[in-house]
Formats: C-alpha cells, structure tokens, sequence
C-alpha cells in the first residue's frame, strides 16, 4: 500500500493516447508517495513538519478541555441548549454520544503514524556528512511519537503502542500492557533528551520557537515518571528510567537550560497583563503548541487556535473580553483556594462580579453559571470593542493565536521539587520557594516543601493548563474522588467521580467495532 505524503493537482499531463505501458511502470507524477519521496534532507523536514502539524489538531479542546471538564477546577459548562457531551465529561457519565474522546484517539494515532512513517524513511535519505541533523530529526520525531502515545495513555490507560507503521494483517492488535506502551516512551524520551542540543528557543523572534529542544525532552521524562509511577504504583519509568535519573534530568532542565520564570505572572497570559505581555516567546515557555491567524476564515487549515472560543464569554464579547461559547465554567471552589495576596488568582479567572461585568447568565444562555470563567487563553477585544482576531480579518471561532502552553518552567520547578522530595529536601525546598516567591511577589509566603503543599501549588499555579485531573489521577482513586465530587445543593453542579472506571475515559465506541473485538471497553463504561 503507497502511504501518499500530499497530493498535488497537476491538469494537462497527459492526453488520452498517452497512456501506455511504458506509464504505467513510472513512478507516479501526481503524487507522493514514501516510494519516491524521502531522498533529500529537505524531504525529511516536510516528513518532520507533517508530524507537527498535528499538534495544532489539540486546538479544539481535546485533553486540554476535557480533562478539566472533569477535573474539580471546571464544570461542563457551554450554552443550556448545547450538546450534553460537555456535562457527561464533567459528571464521568456516558450516555447521550458513545464516540466519545473520538478526536483524542484518532488525533493521537495521526501523529504517532506520521512520525514512524518519517522514522521509517531516514535512512533512506542522502544525509551526506551531516548525520547530526539526520539523528536531530530523529529524536524529534520520537519525543513527538512519545507525546502522541501519552496523550492516548494518560487518557484512555492501556493503549495499542506502535513503533511502526501497521500493516494489514495488523488491524486489529490488542492492547498492550502500561508497562510495553511506557517503556516505548520512555526510551523514545530518553534518546530525544539524550540527542538534542542545549539551544533554548525562546528568544524574541527565534524561528524554531515551538520546536523540541533537550530542556523540553528532560522535562517531559520527569513528567510521564511522575504520572507512571505514580498510577501504577512502581519504582520507574518501565525499567528504562530510574527515579535518580528522572531526577537528574529534571534538576538539569532547571540548571542548565536557560529558561526562567516571567518575573510577574500576569504577563504569561494576554487577557491578563495586555499591554504589559510578555510575548508568547518568553522565557518560560518550555515547550508550546504555536498557533497564529493566517487562516483569515478558512476552515480547511488548522493554523489558529480553535480551543479559545471554547472557554470565551458566552453570548457576546465583555469588556476587554472577546465572546465565545462559555464551556468549562470555573469551579469557585478552585478560586476560593487561593490566598489573599497571590497574583495568580487575578490572571487566572474573569471574575464577572469582581471586575464589574454586566453578565446576565439567562440573557446569554449560559449553562452552569459560577460567576468565573477563564481568563488564562480568554481572547480579547480591542479598544473598540471588537474581537481582535476579527478586526484583523479573521473568524473569532478559528483564528484566535495564542500559543498552547505545554511546559512552563514553573512546572519544571515543581516536578523537580517533587523528585527532591526524599534524596534532596534542601534542593526540594529551593524549587518550590521559586514559584511562591513569584505568585505572592515577596519571600513571606513561604511553606515547608511536602508531597501534599507541592501538589496544592500544582492545582494553584498550572490551573486550567490541562494538568490537574492526571494529577490527582496519578494519586489515587480515594484522593481524586474527595476532589472532584461535588455537592452544593443545587443539582445543576452536582458530581460523582466513579471510581469504578479507575479514572480512563471511555474508548470511542468506533474504535471497539474497528477492532473486531481485539478491543473492549474500559472498565465501567459498560
């Protein structure tokens, strides 16, 4: 089977007699395809770009949105006529859509398939002497294919790993143990980390901001450790990494690679600092997903950021605050935890009745009204009143630009003030201290480092960035359902973790009846 690259369309090649024998033994004219494709290093690059391109697809919601849908920092939110997928994710309930998480899985094997596509044909290219770029688009393409098959993983728990391209007779594999899909991981991180340079990207302007660096691969290792070791119970990284070199890595991430924080944090986030913004392309940006609005309205490119529109104010723009479709309302509980003098709950959270906003939540059709909605990703309005994204001639539902976040090295501190913990509690304590010091703008807020405190100044610091719900997953069942049950009183925000599905979310019924079988639902999801 000829796995096609692009296709491009070409008229007039040939006129009708022209077909012959001779034709028909060429290689294709109007397509390409891996038979004819990777020769030069410049084929490689389009190979890695397409690999990518995926990334962008996470744009419209995906685990970002989902996870904390159904975490105890959102609830479902949107419009009281939509869809009721949103509340099923935020009430880890099953019923109305059995395709659930669709996008997730297919986004997923996307990537993962691009990348061993391009895996699969380095060595069929002309490197010439520079085999230091052939083995950079390798640790490339595998830290990608790594992501893709954790953001299955973290989702979904067993999972079908693939270090090659499927042929048919493999359609229909089971899955694998955790332990097969992480050691995959794991030694994919691993020779990403171990291969990249020490170049950090975000400088005002670099062009390969938004590519993999060595500080983004060390990083990423401590965090699957982290979310493996602790999920499974076990004392590594699947026997490929062990806890010291987790450690190891993640305190030379912080040493060494030159990223730092943004001194105030308001100015990570547009909606928040405006003028003062720090630029997508600040220091502290480990490692993003880059978006922009070249796509001016067009729905068959993937350039903007589609997930902003999600968790914009519903029913029109407010203020400085551009409209969208009001999902993932805040929970004020989340809001309510932060202490007074912490600048990280002002950047946050759009605080309807704190910032004097006329929102009428039944005149806008808001569902599960908080008074909070996001302000981290809100996109915002100029001095008009006019959606920014539109008065620059895009579609405010697909080409909003702010760049994903995947990792900030405010978590790269606290990972690695995490894996201190026991081995250096002085170096532990340090890490920690860092990102207080920013949030309360001084050194009186200080606490004893502990499991507990590091994991509180997670939910605090990376609230609504995609990461709380595998934090308490990665804890335990008993820890993530005294979480996110909630009880108010009022029925429309009440929640029941059910501990029987072991915190997976539910495979797309599609792909159960792809698999003949091979396949079956997660537990509880019956």
């Amino acid at each position: 089977m000829k796995r096609y690259i692009k296709l491009f369309a070409l008229s007039s090649l040939l006129t009708l007699g022209a077909c012959s024998q001779d034709f028909l033994e060429n290689e294709p004219y109007t397509d390409k395809v891996t038979e004819n494709f990777y020769k030069t290093p410049s084929d490689a690059f389009e190979g890695l770009i397409a690999i990518y391109d995926v990334l962008q697809r996470e744009a419209y919601g995906g685990p970002l949105l989902i996870s904390e849908q159904a975490s105890d920092d959102c609830f479902g939110g949107y419009g009281i006529a939509d869809a009721q997928t949103d509340i099923e994710w935020d009430r880890f309930l099953y019923v109305s859509d059995k395709d659930m998480n669709k996008d997730v899985w297919s986004n997923a094997y996307l990537g993962i398939y691009r990348a061993n596509i391009l895996l699969e044909n380095l060595g069929k290219v002309n490197w010439g002497s520079d085999t230091a770029l052939k083995t950079r688009y390798e640790a490339e393409a595998r830290f990608l294919r790594a992501h893709f098959h954790f953001t299955a993983a973290k989702m979904f728990g067993d999972i079908i790993p693939l270090d090659h391209t499927v042929t048919t007779s493999e359609f229909e594999l089971p899955r694998q143990t955790p332990e097969v899909t992480y050691a995959l991981i794991a030694s994919d991180l691993k020779f990403a980390a171990d291969n990249l340079g020490p170049e950090n990207y975000s400088q005002a302007g670099n062009a390969n901001y938004g590519r993999i660096t060595k500080w983004a691969a060390e990083a990423y290792l401590a965090r699957t450790f982290l979310f493996y070791t602790g999920t499974y119970g076990k004392e590594d990284l699947a026997g490929v990494v062990s806890k010291a070199e987790a450690t190891a890595y993640i305190n030379d991430a912080v040493n060494n690679s030159g990223h730092g924080l943004v001194a105030d944090f308001a100015n990570l986030w547009l909606a928040a600092s405006f003028e003062n913004f720090a630029g997508e392309d600040n220091t502290e940006m480990v490692w993003a997903v880059r978006f922009n609005g070249s796509g001016k309205g067009n729905w068959d490119l993937h350039e903007g950021n589609r997930f902003q529109v999600n968790i914009a104010p519903r029913g029109g723009s407010i203020g400085k605050y551009a409209t969208g479709w009001g999902g993932a309302t805040v929970n004020p509980k989340l809001v309510d935890s932060y202490e007074a003098g912490d600048t990280r709950k002002a950047a946050s959270f759009i605080d309807y009745a704190g910032e004097n906003l006329n929102f009428d939540p039944q005149a806008r059709e808001q569902r599960q009204y908080t008074g909070y909605s996001w302000k981290k990703y809100c996109p915002i309005t100029n001095a008009a009143g006019t959606a920014v994204v539109e008065a620059n001639g895009g579609n405010f539902q697909i080409d909003n630009y702010q760049d994903y976040a995947i990792i900030r090295f405010s978590d790269v501190l606290l990972m690695a003030a995490e894996l201190n913990l026991q081995s250096n509690p002085a170096l532990a304590q340090a890490d920690y201290d860092r990102v207080r010091d920013r949030a309360f703008k001084n050194t009186t807020h200080r606490k004893t480092v502990s499991l507990e405190n590091i994991m509180k100044e997670r939910q605090l610091e990376l609230a609504l960035e995609g990461l709380r719900y595998f934090d308490l997953i990665r804890q335990g069942m008993t820890v993530a359902k005294a979480a996110i049950d909630n009880n108010t009183g009022d029925s429309q925000f009440n929640v029941t973790f059910r501990t029987e599905t072991q915190g997976w979310f539910p495979l797309p019924q599609s792909q159960i009846i792809l698999s003949n079988g091979s396949i079956t639902q997660n537990p509880g999801w019956n």
